[in-house]
């Protein structure tokens, strides 16, 4: 039996090997996906990196600085180096600065000029509980992880996981090359040609 394109992939104009090349790019997709989610649960210590806090002060400020005793604010200062700390100082007051003169209604946070020029958040909803530190970090992580899957972190050597089958979906990847091969038998059994063993003779 011939095997005839899909119908509905013709009157749509769509070519087949469009089809194909489609499936193969959602695939990629999923498989690189996986690859950096499973990356980030074998490091934790990714969120943890000082240059972190420069992709977003403001979040960093509202979900962890909020929460840091003045120790863990010194040590993380020691962290960064004199250099990191000043750069982040600097860019977490510009981004106040920019969320001052243009406020985002979206956001979660207003920002108010103080009588000493000190610029400072507060919850927009002042229904919504305070959240603890726990769950600061965990709004942090949230976003970072989104952030990071999506490849938007540039200073992120993202081929040394995208390639690396170590940080793969093993079971899912395997299931991938199952139905590819499965897929391509059955292209080759309606394809042209007669099926091994039958004679086209018929015996009674």
């Amino acid at each position: 039996m011939p095997h005839f394109p899909d119908s509905q992939s013709q009157s749509a104009g769509v070519a087949p090997s469009r089809t194909v090349e489609d499936e193969a790019a959602r695939k990629e997709r999923v498989q690189t996906k996986n690859r950096r989610i499973r990356y980030l649960q074998l490091h934790p210590e990714y969120f943890e990196e000082p240059s972190l806090e420069l992709a977003d002060p403001l979040l960093y400020d509202r979900t962890v600085r909020y929460f840091q005793s003045a120790e863990q604010r010194e040590k993380e200062g020691r962290a960064k180096g004199y250099a990191g700390t000043l750069e982040a100082n600097l860019l977490r007051s510009e981004a106040k600065l920019e969320a001052l003169r243009h406020p985002d209604p979206n956001s979660p946070m207003v920002y108010t000029k103080a009588p000493d020029g000190s610029i400072t958040g507060v919850e927009q909803d002042v229904d919504e509980p305070p959240r603890g530190k726990e769950a600061g970090w965990e709004q942090w992580k949230d976003v970072m992880s989104s952030r990071f899957v999506r490849g938007d972190d540039e200073d992120f050597d993202y081929a040394t996981v995208d390639g690396n089958e170590d940080f793969g979906d093993r079971d899912e990847e395997e299931r991938i090359k199952l139905d590819e091969y499965l897929e391509g038998e059955e292209a080759r059994f309606v394809g042209e040609g007669t099926p091994k063993g039958e004679t086209g003779v018929q015996d009674y």
